[in-house]
């Protein structure tokens, strides 16, 4: 019988317990299931780190709670031996819509059970810090330090609201692209620069349109729609995934990107982080396995 850890961050969607335990129920149908409930990132990685052999450790929640348990495993050096799941109960669970992950989570954990192990890509800093999804620097990531207290009000629509405050305050940036030691975007103009695995964040805003997590490649858009009206023709565009069409957008890849510039702020997976000057992203190709249900499992030749 398949082993699994259950991982419920306590203090995201998970912490539906109704939904929770229904999951559970759907899982220990046929395989042997222990539930560890979590709350902070050390906790976490205290529980991960006393784990003896399990075949799966299945993470319910969003965004956040699938990054911190690929980081965890990733930090303790579990990855790529050990398989992961994924059961999307959070507010965008943008990582899982790019998977074609089913939306009930109920469904998501029945589809786990006669899944097969994907080799997925990861996207890994100088500091260790992993990216499982999607990081954006500029008036991307301060969408999303605006969206937090919306996104407890309003779920979904918290990430329109902070995306359109964000639009209209946010200023340009002077930044620095290099993508595998290439100079490829430079300037005092740059509304957002985006790197990632998955296509989509802010709760199914197609970013990365044509990214791929299992292709080996990082996807990097770049924005010099500085002026409003050209943010706003911009932010409709990208709401249908065609803002990489504009003449103000580059789109390229590679296996690894800097960006560089001045006390820059940036938001990886969801978390904003500020002050750095400079930041470098490399793929690792097949980084970790996953299980991954759903008609529309990536595969190299998507």
């Amino acid at each position: 019988m398949t082993s699994a850890l259950l991982i419920a961050n306590t203090s995201a969607g998970s912490a539906d317990d109704d939904v929770l335990d229904e999951v559970v129920a759907v899982l220990r149908s046929r395989w042997d299931v222990e539930v560890a409930r979590t709350a902070e990132p050390d906790e976490l990685r205290d529980v991960l780190a006393s784990l003896a052999d399990t075949d799966v450790v299945v993470a319910a929640g969003g965004d956040g709670s699938w990054h911190a348990v690929v980081q965890a495993l990733h930090s303790l050096g579990r990855l790529p031996k050990q398989v992961v799941a994924l059961v999307p109960m959070g507010t965008g669970n943008d990582f899982a819509r790019t998977l074609g992950l089913p939306d009930d989570p109920v469904d998501a954990a029945r589809g786990l059970l006669d899944a097969e192990p994907q080799p997925l890509d990861l996207a890994v800093d100088e500091d260790g810090a992993v990216v499982v999804n999607a990081v954006h620097v500029g008036v991307g990531a301060l969408a999303g330090e605006e969206a937090g207290p919306w996104k407890r009000r309003l779920g979904p629509l918290g990430y329109a609201v902070g995306a359109v405050k964000a639009g209209l305050v946010g200023a340009p940036e002077r930044l620095r692209v290099v993508v595998d030691g290439r100079l490829v975007d430079h300037g005092d103009d740059v509304v957002q620069a985006a790197v990632g695995i998955g296509r989509y964040v802010g709760g199914g805003a197609p970013l990365l349109p044509d990214a791929d997590p299992s292709d080996g490649l990082l996807d990097i858009t770049i924005s010099h729609a500085d002026a409003l009206p050209r943010r706003l023709a911009y932010g409709l565009r990208l709401l249908r995934g065609r803002h990489t069409e504009r003449d103000d957008v580059v789109s390229v890849r590679g296996r690894e990107v800097t960006i560089s510039g001045d006390a820059m702020t940036w938001n990886a997976d969801g978390e904003v982080s500020d002050g750095m000057r400079t930041r470098t992203w490399r793929i690792e190709q097949a980084g970790y396995r996953m299980l991954v249900s759903g008609p529309d499992k990536p595969t190299q030749d998507e």
